[in-house]
């Protein structure tokens, strides 16, 4: 029965639905190449961030990113997306391991050993649970606790996207404009960049990877179906992207926790959060040659989120959000 209770408690309020910059953020032009990379990803407009609309299929983002499969004996369990740009490089590490359905199937309709079982095969998820209850809130809308109107990271994109003022240079593709387009690519960036300012960079690693699993475990094996290699909604291509900007997202978000000094206990103003999105958007600007209007702190926007923010980590939404969480709005 004790130890019942003990996996019952850790899970109670468990909630998940290179040390180099990008750039040199304070003046681009002092990038230097030092890694190996190609000239593909310059022709396609992206240096860095990558928009999977730009890619037409796996073998052409093949071209511009390195994949390998880890085989260990007989079994594939580990990718490793590799990419690199302007001198900079990232990797991806995608290992085999519990993903989101595991998660919310224990908090929402699992026994006690399905607890214990995710007790045992992902300590760090429970040893982290308030901090992933924390960011699943600032994830998702909830008009309820924050009122009509709540925003989340998706909002804070899509604003990004609002903020594009040179459309002849930004929209090279039809599906640039989509939300496998410009939306995504903000939207995955913006959000590690603030879950590592935040928290760690170890926590964005792992909700970013508990996602992928979960949206496409194939992407481990490299074993795709015909039709999941010409799903132009969702295919490989725009997954791996994810996991690229994922980690370009987390680069972000190492350097501007040192800029702003930023920690769990820092006060979210209007003024730091809309210069915060600001030093996002000098990264858009030059991974994609684009003009952006800044952010202001008066944009209602930056005025939401700064409020949700500061309230989230204090406790808000957290502390008494049970396992029926589920029935929150999901953000994108």
């Amino acid at each position: 029965m004790k130890v019942f209770q003990l996996a019952i408690f850790f899970l109670l309020f468990f909630c998940i639905g290179c040390d180099k910059p990008l750039y040199n953020i304070s003046d681009p032009s002092l990038n230097r190449c030092e890694c190996d990379s190609s000239e593909n990803s310059t022709s396609l407009g992206m240096r860095g961030a990558l928009l999977a609309s730009r890619f037409t299929s796996l073998q052409e983002f093949k071209s511009l990113v390195q994949i390998q499969y880890d085989i260990v004996g007989d079994t594939i369990n580990r990718v490793r997306v590799k990419h690199c740009s302007c001198g900079q490089e990232v990797t991806s590490i995608l290992e085999s391991g519990i993903a989101q359905s595991n998660i919310t199937y224990v908090r929402d309709s699992g026994d006690f050993f399905d607890c214990l079982g995710l007790v045992v095969g992902s300590p760090f998820a429970v040893a982290n649970r308030k901090e992933l209850c924390r960011v699943f809130v600032l994830a998702r809308w909830n008009p309820g606790l924050f009122g009509e109107g709540d925003v989340a990271f998706f909002d804070l994109a899509r604003a990004a996207v609002n903020k594009i003022n040179t459309k002849d240079l930004a929209y090279k593709t039809a599906r640039d404009s989509s939300e496998k387009g410009y939306v995504n690519t903000f939207n995955h960036i913006a959000a590690q960049a603030f879950i590592t300012s935040c928290f760690s960079e170890e926590i964005a690693d792992f909700i970013g990877d508990v996602h992928e699993r979960y949206n496409m475990p194939q992407l481990i094996t490299g074993k795709f179906t015909n039709a999941q290699l010409s799903d132009i909604a969702n295919s490989p291509v725009d997954n791996y992207v994810d996991l690229i900007n994922n980690e370009w997202g987390q680069e972000i978000g190492k350097q501007l926790r040192k800029k702003f000094c930023i920690d769990t206990d820092t006060y979210w103003t209007p003024e730091l959060l809309s210069n915060y999105l600001n030093e996002i958007q000098s990264c858009y600007r030059w991974a994609f040659q684009i003009g952006m209007d800044p952010f202001t702190p008066e944009d209602e926007v930056v005025v939401r989120f700064s409020d949700k923010i500061n309230k989230v980590m204090k406790g808000a939404g957290v502390t008494n959000l049970s396992l029926n969480s589920h029935k929150f709005s999901k953000g994108h």
